[in-house]
């Protein structure tokens, strides 16, 4: 299996239109779905917006974070 090093020199000579479509090709080869990611993120979300519900979590106004990066 080549190298990404080998595979970088090999595609350095494409025009430009073709290396954005593998980039692109690339990109979407790692956006994809991982259901045992979902999972975790899903029954974490569902974690936080029980502790909001039951007043266990502090919440900050979008004032006070946008006043932080100012």
């Amino acid at each position: 299996m080549p190298t990404s090093q080998e595979i970088y020199q090999q595609i350095s000579h494409l025009m430009p239109l073709e290396k954005l479509r593998l980039a692109e090709m690339l990109l979407a080869d790692l956006d994809a779905p991982n259901p045992e990611i979902d999972a975790v993120w899903r029954d974490e979300a569902q974690k936080r917006w029980q502790g909001y519900k039951d007043g266990k979590l502090k919440t900050v106004s979008y004032e006070a974070v946008m006043q932080k990066y100012k």
